[in-house]
């Protein structure tokens, strides 16, 4: 399972501009590229919307050898309440933490020195006050498991994902596909998870050979699939097949075919203009103002 990567977690973003900000000065990474679409996602990409939306992937460096983040924003959605889901992103970057005090965006301090912040939508993250040598500063992604051994079967015997630590006392394992690689923390919780609407989606690219392989497997073994194999396109850009999954406690699982996807995840110079201009034009705010509304809850 060498050839497989860990490339991106979405997230639902209901203030584009405060998010932009957070990932942009606080967290320090770069737009790699914007997107904007006329109408829904034929792999729910956006979520069960249909409107008009953007995609936004930010990161440290390219998706080639980083792990970044997907911001998918809905034009009529202002909020999304959150599960218990998502517990977090660990990133090492002193830099970071350093960008937070001067922008005075709130840090508290969980364990010596690692602070904890929240980005707009309360997605947390968990800021390491050192810098690696390695390229990329993301770490691990943790969610919530129900069944830490059944989520332990599900993602390392049915997925291929080795596994780099794990301890029952606390509940927790740390899985990935690569020593190099962000790594996936399963954190055992007591009751059921809970998605809510800002349900998140994390994706991994595998050679495109294998798309079926994943499909059938997963047949075979009565797991779910949201989404059989389809193909998306990107108008002017690489066509993607993809497969969407979910595991036993329903986080979503996208596996993208690796060698089309390289061609669409390239970094675009134009990314943050794109992104500010989109900005710009959004009148949605000033719109359900002058109506006197708030703009939906997801």
């Amino acid at each position: 399972m060498a050839t497989r990567r860990a490339l991106h977690f979405v997230f639902k973003v209901g203030d584009r501009f405060q998010t932009a900000r957070f990932f942009r000065d606080v967290l320090g990474m770069k737009i790699l590229r914007h997107e904007e679409f006329e109408e829904g996602c034929k792999a729910s990409c956006n979520g069960p919307y249909d409107g008009k939306w953007s995609k936004t992937m930010v990161g440290f460096g390219p998706e080639d050898d980083h792990f970044v983040a997907e911001l998918t924003y809905n034009y009529g959605i202002g909020h999304y309440k959150l599960g218990n889901d998502f517990m977090g992103v660990t990133l090492a970057s002193s830099q970071a933490v350093s960008n937070a005090r001067k922008l005075e965006w709130p840090l508290s301090e969980v364990t010596e020195g690692v602070f904890e912040t929240e980005a707009p939508g309360g997605y947390k993250f968990y800021l390491q006050n050192h810098s690696l040598p390695q390229s990329d500063p993301v770490l691990k992604v943790t969610l919530a498991v129900s069944d830490l051994q059944r989520s332990l079967n599900y993602w390392s015997n049915l997925l291929g994902m080795k596994i780099y630590e794990k301890d029952e006392e606390k509940q927790r394992a740390l899985l990935g596909y690569a020593d190099n690689q962000c790594k996936l923390e399963l954190q055992g919780i007591k009751g059921t998870v809970d998605h809510a609407a800002a349900f998140g989606r994390i994706a991994f690219s595998c050679p495109q050979k294998e798309l079926p392989d994943i499909e059938d497997l997963m047949k075979r073994e009565n797991q779910k699939i949201l989404t059989p194999l389809v193909s998306l396109d990107t108008p002017g850009k690489a066509t993607v097949q993809v497969v969407i999954l979910a595991d036993p406690d329903g986080h979503e699982i996208c596996f993208v075919g690796d060698e089309a996807f390289r061609e669409l995840s390239k970094m675009d110079p134009e990314g943050s203009k794109l992104l500010d201009d989109a900005m710009a034009a959004d009148k949605s705010d000033e719109w359900f103002a002058r109506q006197n509304k708030s703009k939906a809850s997801g």
